[in-house]
């Protein structure tokens, strides 16, 4: 019903930036929220930032915070993770998430459609 495909992805040195970007496509609803999750090597999914449709509103886990930020362009349907100040411990499989409920929770149970994700690596 809903697919979604994450771009902008790759090697970057630490200190470095790069900005991914999540397009969808199929039935999408004003309510939907969108979120950024990743996940490296033996770990589980962490959740990383997410936004509502229409006010904006965001959240932040406490480990990108001050150095993500999250936007959306309605119009496109796209939704955006800019990442500055990147760390090695940032490297992982980044993957958008769609919420039908349209809340901002951090957990992966929370959203109903993914994205097949792109590798972002983080040389020291």
């Amino acid at each position: 019903q809903v697919q979604l495909v994450e771009s902008g992805g790759g090697l970057v040195q630490a200190g470095g930036s790069l900005r991914l970007s999540c397009a969808a496509s199929g039935r999408t609803f004003s309510t939907y929220a969108m979120g950024w999750f990743r996940q490296a090597p033996g770990k589980e999914r962490e959740f990383v930032a997410a936004i509502s449709r229409l006010d904006r509103s965001t959240r932040y886990s406490d480990s990108v915070k001050d150095r993500f930020t999250i936007s959306r362009d309605n119009a496109e349907n796209a939704v955006y993770l800019q990442m500055n100040s990147l760390k090695p411990e940032d490297t992982a499989v980044y993957y958008c998430a769609a919420n039908r409920g349209g809340g901002t929770g951090p957990a992966p149970y929370e959203y109903d459609y993914w994205g097949q994700g792109t590798q972002v690596t983080v040389s020291s």
